[in-house]
């Protein structure tokens, strides 16, 4: 989870490159990544809710 300070909670490709990075990363430790939420000043952004994840 984090914030984007200009108040727009869409992602990024780097949110999205980074997220499937770490996905990939965890997976042989057995660590599961559930989800990554963007919070913005009129809402949230969840990856795997838009199925970008």
């Amino acid at each position: 989870m984090h914030n984007h300070p200009s108040g727009d909670p869409s992602p990024s490709q780097a949110d999205i490159q980074m997220t499937k990075a770490i996905i990939d990363i965890a997976k042989p430790l057995g660590i599961a990544v559930h989800d990554h939420i963007i919070v913005g000043k009129n809402g949230h952004a969840s990856l795997r809710g838009m199925k970008l994840i």
